[in-house]
């Protein structure tokens, strides 16, 4: 339900700098060094039961770079994070804290059809998702994340009771009708069968032979079973069996990736060619041109790299026909959703608990906007943004008109703010905080690129990132993309100016971990966003889909076991300073 006091959509959709004082390390002597045992003792009514404040996936004994079953590990370390304040907090802030919210955060779940002829695997040494070991248990990995946070119930320190879910992005990883169908069943419970093409026979790359490819079957000698994977040949029969979803027991909100947008995430939708291959027999190995493949691999290796310097790269040469060495069983459920068809799905939906539409409006399918807001609780106003921009590539932007009803939203919950020069203006309104929430980081809205048919300039992440420094009432915002947990101060020589940016890891690749946030006032003059990683119910070993889903990515080629961040990125207690103190 959107907040009273604020405005509805009503506009079309359409680089970084930091802040002065910004700081990526902790600040004060406590901060880096708070053993997470002596958080839990000034903190009685913690319950860290569910999250990685009690264990955490970590690999067995063994030498890098071979094959590795992961166990229960010690817990992730709990740090206090005072950058944004001007003096030490109060220690006793723990005895009169107030929660006011209590979410969690998925991100980047990518549910995948592995079989369609429209994936790119053969580009997997360009950029590591074009295949993944893993990715024939998407669903199920999902399917387990929804079990943890269903388990968890409430927030585990302030013991608040969830009040919603937010996914912030790539929900679909090839934007295809079907990997839609899975992820609402995910989200709202129900049946899910993540197979396509022929029945009962897996056509994708993990039973053609090629050594390039991980064969779960065995037998072939391939560069992952030289790695140490070690058959499991029932693996793709189960991975395609029926199973099911309970379903959220709580609302979720929606926002738009661009993987939920394009083609790969990566290439823009009106290319026609492409479009038909979704729902063909042709399988993508590649173009016949090698010129033509070397500009795939070129704008592949660009968008990989978020680096857009805001015009269009070379097309692929028009002459350039898609090799016809491989075929698949034709399928009408991968045709790629339009935007409106999307947000229709979503409004069309059955969720377990409230939030119908799931943030989205008729009125965003009549604008073919994502953007909105929602009410998370009593005084905590979530914003939703769609970053992604309709001329593909991997980064994103937002459009000029979204830039402005960001502005009045902020306006329309705020009694004090600073206009662009840093003069503080006061007016009569309800105050509200706010989190936003959108799928690009700051970092990666660097794409300026005009959307085929719109022509409305485009707002960078470094503009979207000051606009929020002029809104004390902005306590974060929120957001996926990178894979990578990361959380940075928005730094201001003015503390009530300071926010916060919280980025999360992915749901497939490894950690696959998601993040509870919980919003407390101190009662001190100042407030804290508590911090929490939660993994998904699977158990750490044996041969369930969901545990083998995490090892796999564990062991993944491409692994990159950097994106779980450090420590100072994961279980933290971020504070700011109240808004008008």
């Amino acid at each position: 339900m959107a907040h009273p006091h604020l405005p509805a959509p009503t506009s079309p959709l359409r680089r970084r700098t930091l802040l002065a004082g910004s700081a990526l390390t902790l600040a004060g002597t406590a901060a880096a060094t708070l053993p997470a045992q002596r958080a839990f003792a000034e903190d009685a009514g913690l319950d860290p039961t569910g999250t990685t404040l009690a264990e955490r996936a970590v690999p067995e004994a063994g030498p890098e770079g071979t094959y590795r079953r992961l166990t229960a590990g010690d817990p992730s370390p709990f740090l206090v994070r005072e950058d944004a304040l001007e003096n030490p907090p109060r220690k006793a802030r723990t005895d009169t804290r107030v929660p006011l919210a209590a979410l969690v955060q998925f991100t980047d779940q990518h549910l995948l059809d592995a079989q369609s002829p429209m994936r790119f695997e053969y580009l997997h040494d360009v950029t590591g998702s074009a295949f993944r070991p893993q990715e024939s248990l998407t669903t199920q990995g999902s399917v387990s994340l929804v079990e943890r946070v269903n388990a968890l119930e409430r927030g585990p320190h302030t013991r608040r009771p969830l009040d919603c879910v937010v996914t912030t992005g790539d929900n679909t990883d090839n934007h295809e009708t079907v990997e839609l169908d899975w992820f609402l069943a995910v989200m709202d419970g129900g049946e899910i069968t993540a197979s396509t093409g022929a029945d009962g026979t897996w056509e994708g790359v993990q039973t053609s032979g090629d050594r390039n490819y991980w064969n779960p079957a065995g037998g072939v000698g391939d560069r992952y079973e030289q790695a140490g994977f070690a058959p499991i040949p029932d693996l793709l029969d189960r991975a395609t069996a029926s199973h099911r979803s309970p379903g959220l027991d709580v609302p979720w909100f929606s926002v738009f990736g661009n993987h939920d947008d394009s083609v790969s995430g990566t290439l823009p939708s009106d290319w026609g060619f492409l479009a038909e291959i979704y729902t063909g027999s042709w399988k993508f190995t590649g173009f016949t041109s090698d010129a033509a493949n070397r500009q795939l691999e070129s704008r592949v290796r660009t968008a990989a790299t978020s680096s857009i310097d805001g015009t269009r790269a070379p097309g692929i040469t028009a002459s350039a026909d898609p090799r016809h060495d491989h075929e698949v069983t034709p399928d009408e459920r991968r045709a790629p959703f339009t935007i409106e068809e999307y947000l229709h799905a979503h409004l069309d939906s059955a969720p377990r608990a409230g939030a119908p539409g799931h943030g989205y409006t008729e009125q965003n399918v009549a604008e073919r906007t994502g953007h909105y807001t929602f009410e998370i609780a009593e005084g905590v106003v979530g914003i939703a943004l769609d970053s992604t921009n309709r001329a593909g590539f991997t980064a994103g932007s937002l459009g000029h008109a979204q830039y402005r009803w960001l502005e009045r939203v902020l306006t329309e919950g705020s009694s004090r703010s600073y206009d662009a020069v840093g003069r503080l203006v006061t007016r009569q309104a309800e105050d509200t905080y706010f989190l936003v929430f959108s799928h690009h980081t700051p970092d990666t809205m660097n794409n300026l690129l005009l959307a085929p048919g719109e022509p409305e300039p485009r707002r960078a992440g470094w503009d979207v990132a000051n606009l929020l420094g002029r809104f004390p009432n902005v306590l974060a915002w929120v957001n996926g993309h990178t894979h990578t947990n990361a959380v940075e101060l928005r730094g201001h020589d003015v503390p009530e100016r300071r926010y916060w940016t919280v980025n999360t890891a992915s749901h497939v690749d490894f950690p696959q971990q998601a993040r509870v946030i919980e919003v407390v006032d101190n009662r001190d003059g100042t407030l804290s966003l508590l911090s929490t990683i939660i993994e998904s119910a699977a158990p750490y070993e044996g041969d369930s889909l969901a545990t083998l889903y995490r090892e796999l990515a564990f062991n993944d080629l491409h692994a990159d076991l950097a994106q779980e961040g450090e420590a100072q990125d994961r279980n933290v207690e971020l504070l700011l300073t109240a808004p008008g103190r």
